[in-house]
């Protein structure tokens, strides 16, 4: 083959092989349901919990790399700590080995069958778990094709002096070969690929194992770029547990440098006596290194935290996802105590809410990505805890409540419902911004004034109507009252200088669209927080 025939069968195969990791794992992810984040939330309550729920969600996702981006998301929103997570990217380790055995099973010749059996169980049936099992066994197909497309670009280079020198080199210099394996894998950004073209190349005879194993080392360390990607602009939480993923690879590989020649020696014993096919002999390594490096740092899960937090210094400023004052403890022994722990998670969600508005706010002025990003967490965690109070308080209905208790738990639960709103309104407020900033949408010096004295009044109304609610004070409800009808007032003046400037033509009507539906969505904002007000006061008074 001429070198663009090799580079276009190579690369050409690297995507098909892309492609069919993505749809394997997107495949089995739809049959076991959308609850990946629930599962790293539930099952990390300990760091042994974590290495298992790290494997499991790496096997269904088929990629540690987003395992790792998906735990860091969490580990920025406050679902999950430091330490749980760092369990969680070990197990991760551990499951990206799966792919590596897959590929060991050896059943190419079959690959294109399996791919017309997948796409017949996608395109001949109309029930979607029949298509996301097509999906799968597509994905399954296309992976083996496309690590036969591969090898096929690749055969020639064993006749190139050049690469053979390479393997040579790597053989007698390990930390050549561990280099060539993080260049390749942080390239193409998944160590699945990277490490199936190792498989290849070592049944090809292109390389020994001698060389092909600090390669592997390097397709480890490679890996964690994703989640150092991913780690860019989060919380200080999160880019800890990004590092915690590179530190335990670079110990990991230092480790098994210094043993190097008993690895060796162990993995041929093992192929020998199992006769392994070079590929499940790669794989085996792969498999040997991650779970014993796993299993070596797991008891210094502490030691690792400790390590990161040295390392990456400041204050963790992760929004805390959890509620944090529910004990369902209290609903047994005293369900007013129960109630005044519902009151304390009512007014940490309201917190949320005025944090999230004043983001928006931020993000209106500044169009800085930060805050941004910020808003859609702060309605993450509104919902979460809409959804774990009213759980909390329809079970508190059941045991019997004081006349003043009664009202308080029917004004909590009303409640609930406006701040859950006033979350979805921030959020619309947030993709108007968007859609301002992406279709590069002006707005006049006068119009954004407006806005911004708009915004003001909006937020210094909900805090008022939470201080009501935190105090039960009637005179601070009633003076809600009167900003709402500040609000409604503004809202009506807004929209009448919006037509002004659109006839005088300093406003288009793109801009308008946008800036009329940020009035609306603070204008309803005003609305939840009178409704709170007015449970405050009181249907009697």
């Amino acid at each position: 083959m001429d070198l663009q025939t090799i580079l276009f069968v190579f690369f050409g195969g690297l995507g098909i092989f892309l492609f069919g990791i993505k749809s394997m794992g997107d495949g089995l992810q739809k049959i076991a349901g959308d609850g990946l984040r629930d599962i790293l939330d539930r099952f990390t309550t300990n760091p042994l919990m974590g290495v298992l729920a790290g494997i499991f969600v790496t096997i269904l996702l088929q990629t540690s790399s987003g395992t790792t981006v998906l735990t860091i998301g969490l580990v920025n929103a406050g679902f999950m700590t430091l330490q749980q997570a760092i369990g969680v990217i070990l197990g991760a380790n551990i499951g990206t080995t799966v792919t590596a055995f897959i590929i060991g099973i050896k059943i190419t010749d079959y690959a294109l069958p399996i791919i017309a059996l997948g796409a017949f169980f996608i395109f001949f049936f109309k029930n979607r778990k029949v298509n996301n099992y097509g999906q799968v066994i597509f994905g399954f197909g296309a992976l083996f094709y496309g690590l036969k497309l591969m090898g096929d670009g690749l055969k020639p280079i064993r006749e190139v002096q050049a690469f053979a020198d390479l393997t040579v080199s790597m053989s007698e210099n390990p930390l050549l070969g561990v280099l060539i394996g993080t260049i390749f894998t942080v390239a193409v950004q998944s160590s699945s690929a990277s490490i199936g073209l190792l498989q290849t190349l070592y049944a090809q005879g292109a390389m020994d194992l001698n060389a092909a194993l600090p390669v592997l080392f390097g397709d480890n360390i490679g890996t964690t770029i994703t989640a150092v990607l991913a780690a860019i602009g989060a919380s200080v939480a999160a880019k800890r547990a990004a590092a915690t993923h590179v530190i335990f690879n670079l110990i990991g590989t230092i480790l098994v440098l210094l043993l190097l020649v008993p690895f060796t020696y162990l993995v041929e014993t093992i192929q020998r006596a199992w006769q392994l096919n070079p590929e499940m002999t790669i794989a085996f390594a792969h498999g040997i290194f991650n779970v014993s490096n796993t299993l070596i740092q797991l008891p210094f899960i502490a030691v690792l935290a400790w390590i990161v937090i040295k390392l990456i210094p400041g204050k963790d400023s992760a929004i805390e996802y959890k509620a944090v004052h529910l004990d369902e403890a209290f609903i047994r022994q005293s369900p007013a105590i129960a109630l005044g722990q519902g009151q304390k998670e009512v007014l940490r969600m309201a917190e949320l809410a005025e944090k999230g508005l004043v983001e928006t706010s931020l993000y209106l002025k500044t169009h800085q990505k930060k805050h941004g990003e910020l808003v859609p967490q702060f309605e993450d965690a509104i919902n979460n805890l809409d959804r774990k109070i009213t759980d909390y308080l329809i079970k508190l209905s059941s045991h019997s409540l004081s006349a003043h208790d009664s009202k308080l738990h029917q004004t909590l639960m009303s409640t609930i419902r406006d701040f859950e709103r006033i979350g979805d309104h921030m959020e619309n407020i947030m993709e108007l911004v968007d859609y301002q900033i992406t279709n590069k949408v002006k707005f006049s010096d006068t119009a954004i004034q407006d806005l911004d004295e708009m915004f003001e009044l909006t937020i210094s109304t909900l805090r008022q109507s939470v201080k009501a609610l935190e105090t039960n004070d009637i005179e601070e409800a009633r003076a809600v009252l009167e900003k709402e009808e500040r609000i409604d007032k503004m809202e009506r003046e807004l929209r009448k200088k919006h037509i002004i400037r659109l006839n005088e033509g300093r406003c288009t009507g793109q801009a308008g669209i946008v800036y009329v539906d940020i009035v609306s969505n603070l204008e309803r904002i005003g609305d939840h927080a009178v409704n709170i007000a007015d449970d405050v006061i009181g249907e009697d008074d």
